[in-house]
């Protein structure tokens, strides 16, 4: 199926796309701030560099798109242009993802997974529960964590 937009337009609308300081990771920021909570963002010193990093708890919390990520959620669908390229990227994001995961485990840290579809769409949390339950699992001592909407 051909692109229902020219070639520029494409390529401005998809440089428009961040991969850092997206709505998700911000309204997570701004909630364990004002729950007290203190952190670094994106530390280059560590695996990954997560979307932010609590060192008093050795932590480190990743605001994953659920696109960029492949989750099997319902904001997850394969682009039907250029499937090849897509394809290939988003298998090489999932790639980068396991290697990530094994590297902090490996060096001892705690990692959380907050999907995009935990805040956004159909399956979505309400963001005081959503931060709850990154409060609670960063005072409590699992080594791994995930919120992901309702399904």
């Amino acid at each position: 199926m051909p692109d229902v937009v020219d070639q520029q337009t494409r390529s401005r609308m998809m440089s428009g796309i961040r991969g850092k300081n997206t709505q998700p990771e911000l309204a997570i920021r701004r909630g364990l701030h004002a729950m007290g909570f203190r952190f670094r963002l994106h530390a280059a010193d560590v695996a990954g560099k997560p979307d932010l990093v609590l060192a008093r708890f050795h932590a480190a919390i990743f605001v994953n798109g659920c696109f960029w990520h492949q989750h099997d959620c319902h904001l997850f669908k394969m682009p039907s242009t250029r499937p090849e390229f897509w394809l290939k990227k988003i298998s090489a994001n999932v790639a980068r993802d396991q290697a990530v995961r094994a590297a902090l485990a490996e060096s001892g840290w705690r990692q959380m997974v907050v999907w995009e579809c935990a805040l956004k769409g159909r399956t979505r949390l309400q963001l005081d529960a959503v931060l709850q339950r990154i409060g609670e699992w960063l005072k409590g001592s699992e080594q791994t964590g995930e919120i992901r909407g309702t399904a």
